[in-house]
């Protein structure tokens, strides 16, 4: 906990920003690709999120109080830019959300970074079929094994019962959706 305040302050500094901001890059650059891969499916698409947000966390370092574990708050932004870089492309293409999530599942198996097979193509399916936040708490959960107290804090939701119930849910539809057929 004392090494995450000590690089807080260093990032708060004029004198050991950019050094300090270069650990938390590689501190945090790999878990946070993953994080918004499983959010807009596309390698360079995160690859482009991915470098906003750490724009956006460079640029409001400063507004960081302090209330949350300093990787919440990194993923709440990165979260964030993942959402809003979805519905751009909605916008842009004259689309839903939806439909820009299974264009973007469809485009997975010719994606050459993605390494899964037709399981996992068929899970990453199942998953756009669910809504947005059952989305996120499910491969936070999933994928991440982020514990549900850092997710209430990442989603800025209560940690009660609903993202339990929400990840329950999200997990009897994709089960019902991976044994459709």
């Amino acid at each position: 906990m004392t090494d995450e305040i000590q690089l807080i302050e260093q990032l708060k500094s004029d004198t050991h920003k950019e050094s300090a901001f270069r650990e938390l890059i590689t501190l945090y650059k790999e878990r946070l690709y993953w994080h918004i891969r499983n959010i807009v499916k596309s390698h360079d698409d995160t690859d482009d999120v991915l470098q906003n947000t750490f724009i956006k966390i460079y640029k409001n370092i400063g507004n960081f109080k302090g209330d949350s574990k300093l990787f919440s708050w990194m993923y709440r932004i990165a979260t964030n830019e993942s959402i809003t870089f979805i519905n751009k492309n909605a916008k842009r293409l004259q689309t839903s959300n939806q439909e820009v999530q299974d264009l973007a599942i469809n485009n997975l198996a010719s994606d050459v970074y993605f390494e899964g097979d037709a399981i996992q193509l068929k899970l990453q399916q199942a998953i756009a079929t669910l809504p947005e936040k059952q989305q996120l708490v499910f491969n936070m959960k999933y994928f991440e094994d982020i514990k549900y107290k850092d997710m209430s804090e990442i989603l800025e939701t209560s940690e009660g019962g609903a993202l339990k119930a929400s990840y329950h849910l999200a997990v009897k539809k994709i089960e019902a959706f991976l044994t459709e057929d």
